[in-house]
């Protein structure tokens, strides 16, 4: 087998459940690629992690008065089942809690880089809480962007992206109490980004970025990159490895970049292509700090990065509605899927609105499901429940295949990692439903002709095929869904995205329809 591709999803902070903006991100779209890929032939390494050291579930714990390892390994096993639930199937979920080994693998990075001096100690301001007697880092500061001017932690700036000291983070304030921060000197260890100006460009300017994350990029190599902390004074985390600093754990995104080297293991052979998703508030970490434990090691690996924006829970919609776990044991995977890749956020934020996840379960049953039922009630009607002995045709088939050609071009490209576009994939699948849903029934009148027998079968026999079609073509979109199919056509699911799967089950073949609907539920 050839080195696979790699696929990475930005590991969540296990400090709550997933809601159906995080699935409108990174994980459902990296799935759809993978899927596609596998179909395809092609080896694929789908990766992520749960980000259980990351300040905001220390800062929940004390919130709750729980302890941090609670919160985290409550929230971990939730979201891992919202993951499966919803389709979204990892090769390898890092555990940082759980994973043997991975501690001292961090640690040991983290030392070697010490060693290597590309991290070296500084003594920077750092905000302080008084009455709390804590060091601010992270979630544990609220404050306002030095950069952008939006509401912001301390370390990064989800509106940004940009990296804030936390000692420049305007107007500080404790997290949990709400006191204005004290800026105090702490001595703490940083990764130097300038020593990498040289190498950082070149390989931005060859990653082909997405245009804001270029814009990001080319700024900080403009202002002059900054000196990024990865450790800080605290509780919470994996100690850091390196005398002179006992109290210090590492810093969050520093382990989140580390966090995906070790679920690949870029010591052994090199993937031939790496291709990161993640939102755009978590770019800094895929884009640069990834990249420079990478080159530190002189690893040199083409990547690429599908950035989303994000997916906006307006205020005043009730926690029920925006659940992950919630929504889909009411809508089920196949409708919530194919929303949030319909509402994707690229370039541009999108609000939640549970009419339009209404209107994909419409479309689904109103369209999909409706016309497989009426294909299947005619097959056990006029068949007895088995594939027709006939080729392909009717009246309009010549027409519609050319059609179903062309829309194949399209999903294939939209489904390709050069110009993913799952959106553009969920519209062309719709499209090519409707247009079998009225050849149907254009065809279905064949049957009152007294004239010449049987003339209805060749038309059962092409939607069959286009059934049979859909059962791959669809698959990376919508899984359950279109197994289900696969299964009540007796054909073999996950077969490639291509012309071929455009056939027939064979005649005689009993056919086994689901009593429910075939997508959603």
């Amino acid at each position: 087998m050839s080195t696979p591709v790699w696929i990475t999803a930005t590991p969540p902070a296990t400090h709550g459940e997933l809601h159906i903006g995080h699935l409108a991100g990174p994980y459902v779209a990296a799935d759809v690629l993978t899927r596609y890929l596998r179909a395809e032939g092609e080896a694929v390494r789908f990766t992520t992690g749960t980000a259980d050291h990351a300040s905001s579930v220390e800062v929940r714990a004390l919130r709750h008065h729980r302890k941090p390892e609670e919160v985290a390994e409550g929230y971990r096993a939730a979201i891992t089942a919202d993951w499966l639930r919803s389709g979204v199937e990892f090769d390898h979920i890092v555990r940082p809690r759980r994973d043997k080994g991975y501690a001292r693998w961090v640690q040991d990075l983290f030392g070697r880089l010490y060693a290597q001096g590309v991290i070296a100690p500084r003594t920077r301001l750092l905000p302080y809480c008084e009455p709390c007697d804590r060091w601010l880092h992270g979630a544990h500061a609220t404050g306002t962007c030095p950069h952008c001017g939006a509401a912001s932690d301390g370390g990064m700036c989800h509106e940004c992206a940009r990296p804030n000291d936390g000692g420049d983070l305007i107007a500080a304030r404790c997290a949990l109490c709400d006191t204005p921060a004290v800026a105090r000197r702490c001595r703490r260890l940083y990764v130097p980004l300038e020593p990498f100006r040289e190498t950082l460009a070149e390989y931005w300017a060859t990653a082909g970025l997405p245009p804001r994350l270029a814009a990001l990029c080319e700024s900080l190599v403009e202002d002059g990159l900054p000196d990024i902390a990865v450790g800080h004074p605290a509780d919470w985390g994996l100690p850091v490895p390196v005398e002179g600093f006992p109290e210090h754990r590492i810093d969050g995104c520093f382990e989140a970049a580390a966090m995906h080297l070790f679920g690949y293991d870029v010591t052994g052979p090199l993937p031939r292509r790496a291709i990161h998703f993640c939102g755009f508030g978590h770019a800094f970490c895929h884009a640069v700090l990834l990249p420079v434990l990478l080159l530190a090691q002189d690893v040199k690996l083409p990547q690429d990065f599908n950035v989303n924006e994000s997916y906006v829970i307006e205020e005043g919609v009730r926690e029920g509605n925006v659940w992950a776990l919630d929504l889909l044991t009411e809508y089920g995977s196949d409708t919530l899927r194919r929303h949030v890749l319909q509402a994707r956020p690229l370039g541009r934020r999108t609000v939640f609105q549970r009419e339009r996840l209404a209107s994909a379960r419409r479309e689904l049953d109103e369209n999909w499901n409706s016309w497989l039922a009426r294909l299947f009630a005619a097959v056990r009607e006029e068949c007895s429940g088995l594939a027709p002995q006939a080729l392909p045709g009717g009246t309009g088939w010549e027409v519609l295949e050319r059609r179903l050609h062309r829309g194949v071009d399209d999903l294939r490209e939209a489904y390709g990692p050069d110009a993913f576009d799952p959106r553009r994939a969920v519209a062309v699948l719709d499209e090519m439903v409707r247009s079998v849903a009225d050849f149907g029934y254009v065809n279905a009148h064949e049957r009152c002709r007294p004239s010449t027998s049987c003339r209805h079968l060749p038309a059962l026999a092409a939607q069959l095929a286009v059934a049979s079609a859909l059962s791959a073509w669809a698959r990376p979109v919508m899984p359950e869904g279109s197994d289900r199919l696969a299964a009540a056509l007796q054909v073999a699911p996950g077969r490639p995205v291509d012309w071929h799967a455009l056939t027939a089950p064979l005649p005689g073949a009993r056919l086994e329809p689901p009593s429910g609907p075939v997508f959603g539920f």
